[in-house]
């Protein structure tokens, strides 16, 4: 028998985002899928008459929901991104924020010891309930992020549903880890797919979507004069300049408007969403009038940027986790911020740029959303309707985040409500990824 049914008292329902109660999801383990939804009347008819065996009785303290996450799988933490539907986590990248952080691990780690490292941040993930983490950029492992995509999908390691970015694209010297006797090439693994002019970013794309890309990333901006001030040395000599500038590497823009539209026009014949990292006014702009489909980081958008946001559908992706460890010096002002664009309709996905910090510690971002004023619902839906929408939407190929017939069957139980209590989201009981039970009673199960 491949069909059994979870019994609940109480769902976070995200489609309405309120809780309902006595919930029966009834899934199917040989497709993965939902195949029923139904609201049981236990005064009408016991409990012990609906029940049958291989049933899973989640009802009475267990809280019960579906969430998602942006993440960086490769990155470790020497410095240490996600969403939530189950939890779908929307930022999975294996690379850390640092320059320094990046350098030691290009320099220092094996593909095959990334890639291992990769493994054990899934089968982190996926026991703190983000059945989807979308992962924005490979960080120098070529489509190591596709290979593991596709390894978990065939079962060969436990882990979330991946959607990929493969390399990122950017332009040429931009996004790369740089040493001061490169000779103005690259002595470690490059990050991006580098690229200047239209036709060379038209032929970015496709060579992103032909290595298996579900996702599409550039960088509209990013530290590009970095040698200018050079960054603190691997050795403790000379640890940096004496004198550095009261802003010693500022992200500059790195792509043209026309550049950028290309980008997203290419991609949109390939059906493939456009992700961009956007951390200045003037990138952020450009990709909003691009049309990208989400705006990672974005950290000084205005009243008239959040509006044109709103407008074209463009979902915001705050990442605040990341944000509260770089920008501590304003982090109240991206608070304000974020609330002003929940204020102003524009969309609002739930990821963390995980990898900056634990895999696992990923529920750090809702917290931070719920601190900057956003209703809780609202964060909780943010994390599964929204995650789903975040990767794709539609785009994706298969629907999740929520429950309804034909839907993947992910489903993760709390201890807690989620509603009442701050650390709820941080007590996760159960766990399922397509019909699959990976924890349960708290405790791992099925994983060797």
């Amino acid at each position: 028998m491949t069909q059994y049914t979870l019994h609940t008292s109480w769902l976070f329902d995200p489609k309405v985002k309120q809780v309902r109660q006595n919930v029966s999801i009834t899934v199917d383990s040989a497709t993965g899928l939902i195949t029923r939804v139904f609201e049981r009347d236990d005064e009408r008819q016991p409990f012990s008459d609906i029940i049958k065996e291989g049933d899973i009785d989640l009802r009475g303290s267990l809280y019960c929901l579906d969430w998602l996450t942006h993440t960086r799988m490769f990155s470790c933490i020497l410095t240490s991104e996600c969403l939530i539907a189950s939890l779908t986590l929307s930022l999975i990248l294996i690379q850390t924020h640092s320059e320094r952080g990046a350098l030691q691990q290009k320099r220092d780690e094996s593909m095959t010891e990334r890639t291992v490292r990769g493994v054990n941040h899934c089968r982190t993930a996926l026991l703190a309930g983000y059945t989807t983490y979308r992962d924005l950029g490979s960080e120098g492992m070529q489509e190591c992020d596709a290979n593991l995509r596709d390894a978990i999908a065939r079962g060969l390691t436990p882990g979330p549903r991946l959607f990929v970015a493969t390399k990122v694209i950017s332009s040429t010297g931009s996004y790369e880890c740089r040493t001061e006797n490169s000779g103005g090439g690259h002595c470690l693994p490059a990050g991006a797919d580098a690229v200047d002019g239209v036709e060379q970013c038209r032929q970015a794309v496709r060579r992103r979507v032909a290595a298996g890309a579900d996702i599409i990333k550039f960088f509209a901006d990013y530290r590009r004069r970095i040698m200018r001030s050079p960054p603190e040395q691997q050795h403790p000599y000379i640890p940096s300049v004496l004198h550095p500038p009261k802003e010693p590497n500022p992200d500059y823009m790195v792509f043209s408007q026309e550049e950028m539209n290309t980008i997203v026009s290419e991609a949109a014949m390939a059906r493939c969403p456009v992700s961009a990292h956007c951390c200045t006014r003037e990138g952020a702009s450009a990709a909003i009038e691009a049309g990208v489909n989400t705006l990672e980081h974005a950290y000084y958008l205005t009243d008239e940027m959040l509006k044109r946001m709103a407008e074209k559908a463009i979902i915001l992706v705050p990442t605040l986790s990341i944000a509260e460890k770089l920008h501590s010096h304003r982090f109240d002002d991206i608070l304000r911020q974020v609330k002003r664009a929940h204020e102003l309709g524009v969309r609002i996905a739930c990821g963390g740029d995980t990898g900056t910090f634990p895999h696992g510690e990923n529920v750090r971002e809702l917290e931070l959303m719920i601190k900057a004023g956003i209703p809780i619902a609202d964060v909780l839906e943010s994390c599964t309707v929204g995650g789903w929408e975040a990767c794709g939407g539609d785009l994706c190929g298969r629907q999740f985040g929520w429950f309804e017939e034909d839907l993947q069957a992910d489903i993760i139980a709390l201890d807690e409500d989620p509603m009442h209590s701050p650390n709820a989201l941080r007590s996760v009981n159960f766990v399922m990824k397509d019909a699959k039970v990976w924890k349960s009673g708290g405790e791992q199960c099925g994983m060797v």
